[in-house]
Order: C-alpha cells, then sequence, then structure tokens
C-alpha cells in the first residue's frame, strides 16, 4: 500500500588476501584458511540454488583454525539464514558446519560462529579477538544437543544472536553474546570443518540468505527502501528460489494463470515475469498508474482487480478497479476511498475487499461489491482495529481474513453473507493474509513477531511463512525471512497448489 525512497546497502565481496577468485553461487569467494592438509571446495547447484561442501582441517579452535570457507564482506546489521547438512556418519563427532563471522581471513582472526556439529550439538562459539583461544560454549551459553537443520545467526551492532529450528518449528534463540571485539566490516559465509586433518568431510546448505538489515526504528514508509528479491517456494519441502532481484522495492506476486508467470508492482506500475527470470515485462493499465500492492486474479483467470491510488480522495484515495489479465483500460468498481481489494468472489461477479469508511477514523472493516455497480455491502461491523486482508475460499463458502479484535492479529473466517464469524489461529504471533490454496486444502500466511503492533503489517521485521491445513489444525513454519509489507498481501499460489511466491528484502550481493 505505500512507496519508499531507496535506502544504500554496503554488502561488497571480499578480495582479501589469501582470496581464490573463486566466486560460487551467492558468495564471491571462497577459500581454505589456515592450509589445511586437504583442499576444500564449494560448488553450488544453480536449479536447486544449493551448496555442496568438502572440507578438511584440524579444527575451529584455539588460537587458530584450519577449514574451507565461502564468504562475503558486509558492513552494518545483517540476518544469516540457512539450511545445513553433514553429510553420512562421518569419522570425527566433532566436524562442523555451518555460519561464520570473521575478521578476517588470517586462521588466528576473531570470529563468531553458529555451529551444527557431527553429533548433533548446535552452539554459538567465538574467539574474542585475534589470537586469543576459543571460548569453550558452555562457560557462557546455553547450549543444546538436537540435530538442527535450520540455523540463522544475527548481528545487531556489537550483539550477535543464535536461533535454530527444525524444519516446521519457529525460530528458537540459544546463544546471545556481545563479549567479542568485531571490526564494522567482516567476512560473512558459510563453512565446513572435517576436525581431522587427514580425512575429508563432506555438507550440504540450502536455503541461504544474507540479509542487511535496518534498525527497529525504522520507518519503512518514510525512510527509505532495501533492496527486494522475488522468491518461488515449494511448500511442503521448502526448497526456495530466488528468480529476480531489484535493489527497488518489489510487491505482492501474483501467480499468473498459465503457471508460467508471476505477476507483480513496482513504482506504481504493474508487471509479469517468466518464471524463469529474466526482463519484466510492463502489464497496461492505461491511465490508472499508481498501483499499489492489493492486486488479485481472478478464479476464471480472465480478470485482473487493482487498487489505485487518486489524488484528492480521502484516506490516500485506494480505489479498486478491474482490466483484463492481458492489460487494458481499467474500469472504476469503489468510488468511496480508500478501499483495498484483496478477494474475488469464485463467480467473477462481486470483489471483497477492506476500507475505511468512517472519516480519520482508524478503524477499517471488509465489503464486498458487485464490479458492474450496486451497492457496497458492509460484511464485518468492527467499531476499534482491523479486519484486513478478505479472500474467498475456492469453492465460494468462505470468506477468510485477519482481524485484531482479540488483542492479537489473527485469522478467521465467515460465510459470504458475513455471519458464522469464528478465529481459526490462536498463538503469540500476530498473523496476516490468509491465502487459501486452489485445491482449498491449505492455508499459506504470513507471521509477525509478538512486539509488532498487531493493527500494522511493516516493512523489514524478521518474519515466518506458515501453513495451515484449511480445515483447521496446528500451523508450520514453511520459511524464515526478512520482511513485511510487500511479502505476501495477495493471492500468490501456484495453479497446482504446491508454490507460492513472495518477496524478501535485503540489498543486492556485489560481488
Amino acid at each position: 500500500m505505500k512507496n519508499l525512497l531507496f535506502i544504500g546497502l554496503f554488502l561488497t565481496h571480499t578480495a582479501g588476501m589469501i582470496a581464490q577468485s573463486n566466486a560460487v553461487g551467492l558468495f564471491g569467494n571462497q577459500a581454505d584458511i589456515g592450509k589445511p592438509k586437504i583442499k576444500g571446495s564449494v560448488t553450488y547447484n544453480t536449479a536447486e540454488q544449493s551448496y555442496d561442501l568438502k572440507a578438511g582441517g584440524y579444527n575451529i579452535w584455539f588460537n587458530r583454525d584450519e577449514f574451507h570457507y565461502a564468504y562475503n564482506k558486509i558492513k552494518g546489521d545483517f540476518i544469516l539464514t540457512g539450511n545445513f547438512k553433514l553429510a553420512g556418519k562421518g569419522t570425527d563427532p566433532h566436524r562442523k558446519i555451518g555460519w561464520m563471522i570473521r575478521a578476517g581471513e588470517e586462521d588466528d582472526a576473531a570470529h563468531m560462529t553458529a555451529v551444527v556439529h557431527g553429533d548433533g550439538l548446535t552452539v554459538l562459539q567465538w574467539r574474542r579477538l585475534r589470537g586469543a583461544y576459543m571460548r569453550d560454549p558452555q562457560d557462557e551459553i546455553f547450549s543444546v544437543k538436537r540435530n538442527a537443520e535450520i540455523i540463522q545467526l544475527e548481528r545487531i551492532g556489537k550483539t550477535f544472536i543464535l536461533r535454530i529450528a527444525n524444519p516446521g518449528e519457529p525460530l528458537q534463540e540459544i546463544g546471545r553474546t556481545d563479549a567479542i571485539e568485531m571490526p564494522e566490516e567482516v567476512l560473512a559465509g558459510i563453512f565446513l570443518c572435517s576436525h581431522n586433518p587427514d580425512i575429508m568431510e563432506e555438507g550440504s546448505a540450502w536455503n541461504i540468505r544474507i540479509e542487511q538489515t535496518v534498525p527497529d526504528t525504522h520507518n519503512g514508509y518514510r525512510d527509505g527502501t532495501l533492496g527486494s528479491k522475488l522468491e518461488i517456494m515449494n511448500v511442503f519441502d521448502g526448497q526456495r528460489r530466488i528468480i529476480y532481484e531489484d535493489k527497488g522495492r518489489l510487491e505482492a506476486p501474483n501467480w499468473m494463470p498459465d503457471g508460467k508467470r508471476l505477476l507483480f508492482n513496482q513504482g506504481g506500475s504493474i508487471y509479469t515475469i517468466p518464471l524463469e527470470g529474466g526482463t519484466p515485462e510492463l502489464l497496461n493499465t492505461g491511465t490508472i498508474k499508481r498501483n499499489n500492492n492489493d492486486h488479485v486474479i481472478s478464479f476464471d483467470g480472465k480478470m485482473l482487480g487493482i487498487s489505485s491510488h487518486r489524488d484528492g480522495m480521502p484516506g490516500g484515495g485506494s480505489t479498486i478497479y478491474y482490466l483484463p489479465i492481458t492489460g487494458g483500460e481499467p474500469k472504476i468498481i469503489t468510488d468511496s476511498t480508500p478501499s483495498y481489494l484483496h478477494g474475488w468472489n469464485p463467480n467473477g461477479k462481486e470483489v471483497v475487499y477492506t476500507a475505511q469508511r468512517v472519516s480519520k477514523s482508524p478503524v477499517y472493516n471488509i465489503y464486498k461489491k458487485a464490479i458492474n455497480g450496486g451497492p457496497e455491502v458492509q460484511l464485518t461491523f468492527n467499531d476499534k482495529g482491523l479486519a484486513d486482508g478478505p479472500e474467498y475460499s475456492p469453492d465460494g463458502k468462505w470468506i477468510y481474513y485477519n482481524a485484531d479484535q482479540s488483542g492479537t492479529m489473527q485469522l478467521w473466517r465467515m460465510k459470504p453473507d458475513g455471519s458464522g464469524q469464528e478465529q481459526i489461529t490462536f498463538d503469540e504471533y500476530n498473523n496476516w493474509f490468509a491465502h487459501i490454496s486452489p485445491d482449498g486444502k491449505w492455508i499459506a500466511f504470513l507471521s509477525f513477531p509478538p512486539g509488532i503492533d498487531p493493527g500494522d503489517h511493516p516493512f523489514y521485521k524478521r518474519i515466518m511463512l506458515r501453513l495451515m491445513p484449511a480445515g483447521g489444525g496446528a500451523p508450520k513454519v514453511i520459511a524464515y525471512l526478512y520482511g513485511g509489507q510487500g511479502t505476501i498481501n495477495t493471492p500468490s499460489w501456484s495453479p497446482d497448489s504446491k508454490h507460492i511466491a513472495f518477496i524478501s528484502n535485503t540489498g543486492p550481493v556485489i560481488k
């Protein structure tokens, strides 16, 4: 619903004194640190966007290290997230894989490392300053022995935070420290160490993301824009793939009816792009040029509903229109503003949306209206707070939405006439935008952490995408990312009900 200015980022590739100038995937460099007897390597699977690691090395311990490292230079605050797995049973229970933040390429450099060991120990380890002996993590932090697959290491100023999860779980913080002297610009990347100088071990990493962040006090509506990554993901195995990146703001992808392209908005315009990536193609929206991130394709795939701002209208003037999916001059649906589109009726004859109808009131309710005229019908009657994100189920029997009337933002559903309202999620998170799969079996949605204002869905937060059965049940996490506003505001399921598309935010990696 909002637009920003660009904020510069500071990711650059490393050119350290022992760098091999050997770019691999996301990383501008890879190198053997500490001259291990057995040379290591990292290879990149382009189709899966995954990494295979091989390495020797006596250890990452005492006052010097030996291991193989793929890395970039990065400056400021950031979040590193990925899935890691060691191959087979291995030789030494202390072989290790994970994320490393390092002051330099020297073998005795200060570093902060999020480690998964061969015996399952998952822990934060560090060397406080160059040449110092490593700290045993059990001296200072709580460590767990569990074969965690998802590892996240975050830097906020001088503080380093380790979070872990197994697939489907929310991330759990298990380590935090500021007991390390680390420069503002560091190396950051993935590593493998065999813990035996005469043995080569192997491991793999996937869904690797380096996301440069902004302070929690940052207001994305006013203070600038981070870059964007357009991603698609298999919701059942969690495999993510970036298909397009831009230093500006991309928002709210829809999956096109042909299953071969995505639609998104940027800078007031609507674009389409093939699933393989490439150059976005502008969709003709006629004289309507201020489109926001509330655009929805009709169930029959023939029409596109859009929301676009009109000058001089209340609440910013967001107005709902529709046009052929192939482009054309839009026809107006709602004259009253602000109105934000979120769903089509499966019959193709009406839309459902959230709107503010009392001037200067913070209250938003849900309405529906026929696309060819007629009265606006109010479906929720909350006298405070926000009801948002309404979306029909494919069978037309329910409208799913999110509302904060219980004190946190939760998912709800109601019958098409507004009756039978019932809450369907019940947890500490703030849950937004219930998107129903085309086969009617699943709900994908976005979850903000508890500290977020329930009535807000801001930019640039540590968020989760979750999945739950449409008939009810416990949600599971399917993706961890940095994003929020614009990530998944509108329906983004693939026609086969196996994939979703979404936007994550960060700056581009410069190699």
